[in-house]
């Protein structure tokens, strides 16, 4: 579904991607994987248009969105739960969810309030609460329910668990199995390896904006060197 190749962006004169690779499949759980700074974000902001890339491609099932504005992307069908949630802080729970709500490819079982009520019944709780008034929690359920809502053929998380409580973790990652199950396609970032590894299909570890490693689960779980060279687990 979704293949880069050689990606490289700069900002400014200050080059952060060198050689980027990954492919998605349908259905497929994919991750991003790399020690803090090493182009993680970068990768995704490129992909989503929000940084332009200086060279390579980027295709979605052939069809190229490098040098395409983000709107155009996110039309195409890419679903962006961005690093630190970003919620409309002034508008309720449900304001959010409804703001960018749409089917722009016809899913013939689009998501809807009541699919991400279910999925996430706290936010069922606070429909009229403001999205700055919630939890970091309940944001990022709110957050990943916004993505949903464009009825997207990739769903892309950025830190998708990050600075959240053990438990809520959890919750998090008992709804991307959910989300997963349903055949929607998923690249995610997060440093929880023991629970992306029990989500993935592959694993692409990236290292000063190159991809140095690919494969599946097990070939990562059987890769010792691997893990501590790139991710010092």
């Amino acid at each position: 579904m979704l293949e880069v190749a050689g990606l490289q962006a700069h900002y400014g004169p200050s080059q952060a991607l060198f050689d980027i690779s990954l492919q998605v499949g349908a259905g497929q759980v994919v991750t991003l994987l790399g020690r803090n700074g090493m182009g993680k974000t970068t990768t995704i902001s490129a992909i989503m248009g929000i940084v332009k890339p200086s060279a390579g491609s980027i295709r979605l099932e052939g069809q190229e969105l490098a040098g395409m504005p983000s709107h155009r992307i996110a039309n195409l069908g890419l679903g962006l739960v961005p690093e630190g949630r970003q919620i409309f802080p002034n508008l309720t729970a449900r304001e959010n969810l409804v703001a960018t709500a749409s089917n722009h490819l016809d899913q013939p079982d689009p998501w809807t309030e009541e699919r991400v009520y279910a999925l996430f019944p706290e936010l069922a709780e606070r429909t009229s609460s403001m999205g700055n008034l919630l939890s970091g929690g309940e944001q990022q359920m709110l957050a990943i329910g916004r993505a949903l809502m464009t009825n997207p053929r990739l769903l892309i998380l950025d830190e998708a668990t990050e600075g959240l409580a053990p438990l809520v973790r959890a919750k998090i990652w008992q709804a991307l199995a959910q989300i997963r199950d349903t055949g929607l396609s998923i690249l995610v970032v997060d440093k929880n390896l023991h629970d992306l590894m029990r989500l993935a299909d592959r694993h692409v570890v990236i290292q000063r904006g190159e991809t140095v490693w690919q494969g599946t689960s097990a070939e990562l779980e059987a890769d010792v060197v691997a893990r501590e060279r790139f991710l010092g687990l």
